[in-house]
């Protein structure tokens, strides 16, 4: 393993402080053996010290005199300094804001009692508010009136003296007035409810500018989207929402203000007040039906995007049919509101919320259900910061109006959102309009990148025709009525009501059946020192050490969030819950450890992947284990909502019978289990979003349906750690658990915010409604944040946090993080503390958009191309027919590239394969090339050894491919060495291990770890290939292809304080194939650079480590893979004075001389 911790992080008295339970020193036996040469010598410790301070004195001195560093280590130092002074405790704006006020019931029609806007229309919703104690929960805001001068804020004014001459009107007059306009009334308070309407509006949104609440809700009448500069319209007489934005920019500075118009008629007045205006957003969702329902405006088409600078600003997404319902309203929210809202980055979210599209709802016809209102409202909480302010528009249907509107209420108090059954396949008419509008608006959005765009036509035949149909007469304004007569007829009950009142049994039954249930505890969480006591006694700085959970735990503390929580109980998980997932004969063998002595442990080691181990680890692994199914009884069985459980050591990649990748147990694998066995959980989600891949978890599940596996992973083609192919986004499960298996697989990063939160939004959301889960497990590794040393990936805090508040809205909240990987110290406790906010029901923070990785969108294509099968949400991946010529030239290139990855691909895939038999080693009777040996074994065949003569190394490159030989061997291996190496360095970040570097497997003679442990940045080393003919170099060529040119798993320091120490080569020649002075071991070995004595490695006997420790020697040359590691700095280094020692190893190595550095030229 490997390793770039900040000074901070390195200082062991801090280290050391706080309470260790079973905590070994560092190199304890080597101590003890050597006391009276310690007590002459500094020790390693103070060496360490005075490195790391003259480093630092180093540094300071550069920042003095300005000059610019090209030290990456350095860079992720500043950027993560940047990143602990701004993530803070959140900023904490508490409370949800509600205004209602009984004048606005004065408001309502003198000649028809039953016209469908009446006041009923909000005391309805108030009073099911109350009934559910939602209002006494919220924060009670004044209904103020507006003044004239906000009101021209949009509107001229001669309306607002129209409207104000109504006060004094008569029935007769007020009649003759509403013929003037389209389904409009007044009566002599019409004018005052509309300011107060309006005042509210603007109070509600300036109290949440204010910071005075977070968000709120405002239960108001008239309503207003309709209302336009010059005329009233459709119930609407002050346009509120258009009012309120535009004041917000005027008055509030705001540059964007994005708003969401979900009543089911198009908010035409709006649409026209901001149709060129790039800093106000406007997104509706509306039936249309082609422009047959009302208000069959051409301009509430799709194509209708703004114009001048508001171009793409404009969105509009009409519905061609009825019957619409909550997986339709989830597609047009998942494929392109969220996503361009992500991008847009508003200030402010105002949604014109009608509830007329909700099921019953006479006028919408639509099948929306009350909640799915509250995962809407949950899903637009994660932007700007939690500031929403929800403005009552339509809804017709009394019952469907007040539960949606309850539920809305609900949500904006950050109560669980109720589970809503399994989304079904999105019906084909909102498919094509969904495509539509990423149709035309795919030249403004970046982030609609998700579908071919060809001359091919689209399968949805819609999508290959342009607006208006033909035979729809659509009002204009030369054929625009000059007066409304309907205004004046009494509404037909009968007739009017007959949907409301055919549903209604289906509406009782929704609102019986829809759980509102909350836990009595908000979040539990999970910790004890006593997992501390899991620890290496080789290296005290290994990745995985004990300070991660105490770190993340103090964080919480910090910011309050302990406080907050529910601790649970320490508890160990029972064998027979081990047993869950894993093999008896597995817990057997951890359980063992106990037993062993320092010595036994330490051989045993190097027969697990990326392991150490002590006397502790099974006692720890135990109670990590424990610690997951306390929080998933506490969840479940609804002490708490949500969970967090801050445990060590990890274990998603943990398998049935083998140890490894720093995990004993698989611990939300067995809470899996544990969950469906115990509570009848039907349907589990797990979520891995640590960097690497959770293959123990994968081959748990592989062919199970009633468990969805979601990995999102650094893959590199399969040469990031676990080093295979199972992480492929083709590995979709088997049998029964075909579809369930989704890798989302990263090539060419580092990958940051952006396309997780792209990937959450195409993919893992979308079949996760799909799917329904009744609980949410997260594998909740942090080792892709910023700063990692083994993830080299750029996610924030932030990051985390949008993730954790997209899986809040599933399972009712149902949602336990689970621990895993993350070795920056800071990094892991900002994030996790962040996560565990959310969870507490914390507003989201600020996460800016930046553009995802090309790389990034193909990797999402590849996997919707996969999933698609499996999966209906996914179908919005298709070709879109483009007629615009530069669009075509676009696409025949994107085609282009996309074959030519497609063939790079292929070609790594084939490597892949290749590589699964490969042993590569010296060839003494021809020492300047390399030997590659095939072994083709099958039960009915011989062995078939070929060799293979490679080409010398590139110019500058280093082997991909450790030296490897066979012991024993046929005639065609003949006088070969009979070394055996299978594994990486001393310190060697090329293959991973228990220490910064090292690749600790099995030392098996007849294996070879794939590409050498070439796990960039992993782990560990990947399990032994097995294999067929392919040169060293042709791994290089293949990586280099694949945009992989830098061959270090982390960036060496490129000075050190110790480098003076170093010694010239004694006569100019170093034996790469000397023994171990000490044991005479042959496989791992490492020269001292100052004495030039040869040791073992740390996964031998460790002379050289106790050689470093008693005599100061601390920099050694790996005669692996060349690399130079300094005891003092814990570092790699790579700088020109160590040249001479590097170009000796490789000329008696490879029998050739290294290219000379221009520096020494």
């Amino acid at each position: 393993m490997h390793q770039n911790y900040s000074d901070e992080e390195q200082d062991p008295d801090k280290q050391q402080s706080g309470h260790d339970v079973g905590v070994k020193g560092q190199n304890q036996n080597i101590q003890q053996a050597s006391q009276e040469i310690k007590d002459k010598k500094m020790t390693l410790e103070e060496i360490k010290q005075s490195g790391r301070a003259e480093r630092q004195r180093r540094r300071e001195e550069r920042r003095r005199q300005q000059s610019d560093s090209d030290s990456e280590s350095e860079y992720l130092v500043g950027k993560l300094a940047e990143i602990a002074i701004s993530v803070k405790e959140p900023d904490l704006v508490e409370g949800t804001g509600l205004i209602y006020d009984k004048r606005m019931l004065k408001h309502e029609n003198l000649w028809d009692k039953d016209y469908p806007e009446k006041p009923s229309r909000i005391s309805g919703p108030f009073q099911r508010c109350c009934e559910l104690g939602l209002t006494e929960r919220c924060i009670w805001l004044e209904a103020l009136h507006s003044t004239e001068d906000m009101v021209l804020l949009q509107h001229s004014q001669e309306l607002i003296e129209k409207l104000k001459r109504t006060t004094e009107m008569s029935t007769e007059e007020l009649k003759a007035e509403a013929l003037k306009y389209d389904s409009v009334y007044f009566n002599q308070t019409t004018y005052e409810c509309s300011l107060l309407s309006l005042g509210s509006t603007v109070e509600l949104m300036e109290q949440i500018l204010k910071k005075k609440v977070r968000n709120g809700m405002a239960l108001i009448r008239p309503p207003g989207h309709h209302a336009m500069t010059e005329e009233f319209c459709g119930f609407c007489y002050f346009n509120n929402v258009a009012i309120a934005a535009k004041h917000a920019l005027e008055n509030f500075k705001l540059k964007k203000i994005l708003i969401i118009d979900w009543d089911v008629h198009h908010g035409q007045g709006i649409q026209q007040m901001f149709y060129n205006d790039p800093r106000v957003l406007y997104f509706s969702i509306h039936r249309y039906e082609f422009g047959k329902f009302w208000p069959h405006l051409r301009e509430s088409d799709y194509d209708f995007i703004g114009e001048e600078k508001g171009m793409g600003y404009n969105i509009n997404v009409p519905l061609n049919q009825t019957g619409m319902t909550d997986h339709d309203y989830l597609a047009i929210f998942h494929q392109i509101l969220m996503p361009i809202a992500f991008e847009f980055d508003p200030e402010l979210v105002l949604i014109s919320a009608g509830y007329d599209c909700a099921i019953g709802c006479p006028e919408g016809e639509m099948g929306v259900t009350p909640a799915a209102f509250a995962h809407l409202t949950h899903k637009v909480m994660s932007l700007a910061q939690g500031r929403v302010a929800v403005i009552l528009e339509g809804g017709y249907c009394l019952k469907s109006l007040s539960e949606s509107a309850a539920l809305t209420l609900r949500a904006l108090l950050d109560d669980p959102c109720p589970r809503i059954p399994p989304s079904q396949e999105p019906c084909d008419s909102v498919t094509e309009s969904i495509l539509n509008v990423i149709k035309v608006l795919r030249p403004y959005w970046k982030c609609l990148q998700y579908q071919g765009f060809t001359s091919d036509p689209c399968p949805f035949e819609e999508v290959n025709q342009s607006p208006p149909k033909p035979d729809i007469i659509l009002i204009t304004e030369e054929n625009k009525p000059k007066e409304y007569p309907e205004s004046l007829e009494p509404t037909k009950m009968e007739e009017y009501y007959k949907v409301e009142k055919r549903l209604s049994p289906v509406i009782d039954r929704i609102i019986a059946s829809t759980n509102l249930s909350k836990a009595k505890d908000r979040t539990c969480i999970a910790y004890d020192e006593g997992m501390r006591a899991h620890c290496s006694t080789a290296s005290y700085y290994h990745p995985e050490s004990p300070d991660r959970i105490t770190r993340i735990f103090d964080k919480h503390t910090e910011w309050g969030l302990t406080q907050r929580c529910t601790r649970v109980e320490t508890r160990m998980a029972t064998e027979a819950e081990l047993t869950l997932i894993h093999s008896s004969a597995h817990v057997e063998e951890i359980k063992s450890l106990e037993e062993k002595n320092p010595f036994e442990l330490k051989k045993l080691e190097s027969n697990y992947q990326s392991i150490y181990l002590c006397k502790d680890s099974y006692f720890c692994a135990r109670m990590a284990a424990g610690f997951v199914l306390d929080v998933v009884d506490n969840v479940l069985t609804g002490q708490s909502q949500n969970g967090v459980a801050i445990v060590r050591p990890p274990g998603h990649h943990a398998e049935c019978s083998r140890a490894m990748g720093f995990c004993f147990f698989n611990n939300v694998g067995i809470a899996a289990k544990y969950a469906q066995n115990k509570y009848n959980v039907k349907k589990v989600l797990i979520v891995d979003w640590d960097v690497h891949h959770g293959n123990g978890t994968q081959h748990q599940f592989y062919e199970d349906s009633s468990v969805l596996f979601i990995s999102l992973h650094r893959y590199d083609q399969g040469f990031f750690y676990p080093s295979t192919t199972e992480g492929c986004h083709t590995k979709v499960g088997t049998g029964e658990g075909r579809g369930f298996n989704v890798n989302i697989a990263w090539n060419k990063g580092p990958m940051g915010d952006s396309e997780y939160i792209t990937a959450f939004q195409q993919v893992v959301m979308p079949i996760a409604y799909e799917f329904g889960p009744e609980l949410v497990l997260v594998s909740a590794g942090f080792d892709a944040a910023m700063g990692d040393p083994l993830g080299c990936y750029s996610l924030t805090p932030a990051g985390y946090g949008h993730m954790t508040h997209m899986l809040s809205s599933l399972a009712n909240g149902k949602v336990v993080l689970v621990l895993e990987g993350g070795y920056h110290l800071t990094a892991i406790s900002n994030s996790m503390a962040m996560c565990t906010s959310i969870l507490l029901g914390d507003g989201c923070p600020h996460l800016p958009y930046v553009q995802p990785k090309d790389s990034a969108v193909k990797c999402i294509q590849d996997v919707l191309d996969v999933q698609k099968q499996y999966w209906k949400s996914l179908k919005f991946r298709v070709n879109i027919k483009t007629d615009k010529k530069e669009d075509t030239e676009e696409a025949k290139q994107e085609e282009i590239e996309r074959q030519k990855e497609d063939e790079d691909m292929k070609k790594i895939h084939e490597l892949a394969e290749q590589l699964k038999d490969v042993t590569v080693f010296k060839d003494t009777e021809n020492p300047r090339e390399d030997v590659v040996v095939v072994e083709n074994v099958t039960e009915d065949t011989d062995v078939e050894q070929k060799k293979v003569h490679t080409e010398q190394p590139l110019k500058g490159e280093k082997s991909a491919v450790p030296e490897q030989s066979v012991l024993g061997g046929s005639d065609q291996t003949k006088g070969l060495s009979q070394e055996t190496y299978c594994g990486g360095t001393e310190e060697s970040g090329m293959g991973g291990g228990d220490s910064p570097g090292g690749n600790n497997v099995e030392k098996d003679p007849t294996t070879v770890c794939a590409g050498g442990g070439q796990s960039l940045g992993a782990e560990g080393g990947s399990d032994a290939p097995e294999a067929s003919p392919v040169s060293a170099n042709e791994v290089l060529r293949q990586l280099e292809a694949q945009g992989h040119t830098q061959m270090f798993a982390v960036t060496p320091l490129p000075w050190c304080p110790h480098l003076e120490t170093v010694t010239p080569v004694p006569r100019g020649r170093i034996d790469t194939g000397s023994p171990c002075e000490d044991c005479g071991d042959l496989s791992e070995n490492w020269t001292c650079l100052v004495c030039y004595k040869i040791y073992c490695s740390r996964f031998v006997n460790e002379h050289m480590l106790m050689h470093g420790v008693m005599e100061t020697h601390l920099m050694c040359l790996s005669f692996s893979d060349l690399s130079v590691w300094c005891y003092g700095c814990d570092h790699y280094i790579d700088n020109p004075a160590l040249f001479e020692a590097k170009n000796a190893a490789h000329l008696h190595k490879f029998g050739t001389s290294l290219p000379r550095p221009l520096c020494l030229s």
